[in-house]
């Protein structure tokens, strides 16, 4: 079995009301990835993702860009435990 490793990210800048959530949950969907992804009230997004080094990587870069009309200002990372979940899923903002 591959190496799966898990990232929380808090990503800041114009990332809400942007499509950032489902753009971000289709990209995780074409790399493999699981996890999920929800607004915050202070107008950050947050999200956990974990799948293959690779992947998550290629997740990390895409997080740092974001969709069309997103400005990200920057990108907190954080190790998380591997979980195991089966999909990538919006979740409510919290």
């Amino acid at each position: 079995m591959s190496e799966t490793v898990a990232r929380r990210l808090r990503i800041h800048g114009r990332v809400q009301g942007v499509w950032f959530r489902e753009s971000m949950r289709q990209a995780a969907e074409a790399l493999g990835i699981t996890g999920w992804v929800r607004n915050r009230l202070d107008g950050t997004v947050e999200a956990v993702v974990e799948g293959s080094p690779g992947a998550v990587e290629a997740m990390l870069a895409w997080a740092r860009r974001g969709p069309d009309h997103a400005e990200v200002r920057k990108v907190e990372v954080a190790d998380e435990p591997h979980s195991g979940s089966a999909a990538f899923e919006k979740r409510p903002t919290a």
